[in-house]
């Protein structure tokens, strides 16, 4: 019987490998029902929430930290540790309360004094990446242990969405003290750190101790990077991930057509675009003047990047909002392509410059759509694919001419803006500085009233559009495949998976 049994295991062993399938996956997901496996485009970088800078750690640190705020699905901001604020009659301080109950993955407790201690290690931690989207902050008062009053410099409404994302993530100050803490990060999220596998997975088990425990179903989640979005569908129905990120919009249909999966989309707050090298470092190409962006811009035809790269999917921009939504100046739409433009400002000459795209075949075929139109103008592009993180590590260094990235958006039109492209922002690795742009920003900042916000924006946009330190070229959907028996999932317009009520099975 024995011996039976063994020729049977191996026969089944033998099937499964045939199929593609290795043996012990199989017999591991028939155990792993507590299980999710997520596949992102790209491998994060930093776990530490004050260092991190890529769009995917963004998913993993979501469900490890909680946040002092957060957004719902309409794009609102709600309640997370602090379970209400209230501003100053003249704007220049926000006064939070700390819910009472939440403790850190280390049992220390969520209180008004972690949450100085977070804003105050943003501030000054060295390298910190969210120290300009927080400098107006210019003090603290701890009122009690669950009130905290933060003092402004001056009066600032994005401050309160800025604190949605990492600049609003708590990580336990006793852990922080770890000068290695990014390899073991304590926070306070439904969700805790078990290990991280460098290119391969980064693991998170459920935290029963969280004050909404019993909202998280799922026991493990498991993600791992994969830049080739062929790939990650393939895997997906191969039954090696249940959820996947930026599913192609050319796959949509296919797609939501299969019965064992589900499609979940929604319209995304940010772009994709061009970073030129403006002052950063040895790096800058001299010969890339803003004459010389400016005809790249007219050179383009951003309608037919969408069209031939996302299937008309996604929309075609040229502002950091999205045409439609209420900052977009509607009086400087999408502009047509003008060849005729762009050669006048080349004024006859040929310029050569090195473009860094990350190695996903879509940014990769935008580039190359790219390359052959400004081709035309004068600009011979030459493309270098390179992984994400270290093209952003390059471009911090200022090791590059130019680079195609995308930004995920911010409920708040600021932070769409002055994290890029702020004199001295830490996201400005062209080091472009405008005390014009400055200026009109910091107006812009002072008052909620979108009637007055709107033009401010419109003047910080043309601007922008003039010295052209960046390109807009798109702004994409935010779109999720998962398994057909994935219950709950709903995609939120800043493109970040949230497993709040999320479950696996009928």
């Amino acid at each position: 019987m024995r011996r039976t049994g063994t020729m049977r295991a191996v026969v089944l062993a033998v099937a499964l490998l045939a199929s593609g399938l290795a043996f012990g996956q199989a017999f591991g997901q028939a155990l792993a029902q507590g299980e999710l496996r997520i596949a992102l485009q790209d491998d994060p970088d930093s776990l530490d929430p004050a260092l991190n800078w890529t769009f995917v750690g963004r998913h993993v640190l979501q469900s490890l930290c909680d946040k002092i705020v957060d957004i719902d699905a309409a794009g609102g901001i709600v309640p997370m540790i602090a379970s209400a604020w209230k501003w100053s009659e003249d704007g220049r301080a926000l006064t939070l309360t700390i819910r009472e109950g939440a403790v850190f993955h280390d049992g220390t407790p969520v209180d008004a004094e972690a949450v100085r201690f977070n804003l105050d290690r943003d501030l000054t931690m060295r390298g910190s990446r969210r120290r300009t989207e927080i400098d107006v902050i210019s003090g603290f008062e701890v009122q009690g242990p669950h009130t905290l009053k933060i003092l402004l410099k001056q009066p600032s409404v994005p401050l309160l969405a800025a604190l949605t994302d990492r600049a609003g993530m708590l990580v336990s100050p006793k852990a922080a003290a770890d000068p290695d803490f990014a390899s073991h990060p304590v926070c306070a999220g439904p969700y805790r750190f078990v290990e991280r596998r460098a290119q391969d997975r980064i693991v998170l088990e459920r935290f029963p101790a969280h004050w909404r425990a019993a909202a998280y179903k799922i026991e493990r989640l498991v993600f791992r990077g994969q830049p080739d979005s062929n790939v990650r569908l393939l895997n997906l129905r191969g039954g090696q991930f249940d959820l996947i990120e930026r599913l192609a919009p050319t796959d949509v249909a296919a797609t939501a057509k299969d019965p064992a999966l589900k499609v979940a989309e929604v319209v995304g707050l940010g772009f994709y675009n061009l970073t030129f090298n403006v002052a950063n470092g040895a790096g800058v190409n001299h010969a890339l003047t803003r004459d010389v962006r400016q005809a790249f811009d007219l050179a383009l035809d951003r309608e037919i990047i969408n069209q031939v790269a996302f299937g008309g999917a996604y929309q075609a921009g040229n502002q950091p909002f999205p045409p439609g939504t209420p900052y977009y100046d509607a009086t400087h739409p999408v502009p047509a392509r003008d060849l005729a433009g762009a050669r006048k400002l080349m004024g006859g000459k040929r310029v050569t410059m090195d473009l860094l795209v990350p190695t996903d075949p879509e940014r990769t075929q935008v580039a190359q759509i790219m390359q052959s139109m400004v081709a035309e103008a004068g600009i011979d592009l030459r493309i270098q694919s390179i992984e994400l993180i270290s093209l952003l590590d390059r471009a911090r260094r200022g090791e590059f001419q130019a680079y195609l990235v995308g930004w995920s958006g911010r409920v708040d039109p600021d932070l769409n803006i002055s994290p890029l492209l702020g004199c001295e922002a830490s996201g400005n690795d062209g080091h472009y500085c405008s005390q014009t742009l400055q200026d009109q920003l910091a107006a812009a900042r002072s008052t909620a009233e979108v009637a007055v916000r709107k033009p401010a924006y419109a003047a910080a946009v043309a601007t922008i559009r003039d010295d052209a330190p960046t390109l807009y070229l798109y702004h994409s959907k935010w779109i999720f495949a998962h398994r057909a028996d994935m219950r709950g999932f709903t995609p939120f317009p800043d493109g970040v998976m949230r497993f709040e009520n999320v479950g696996l099975g009928k």
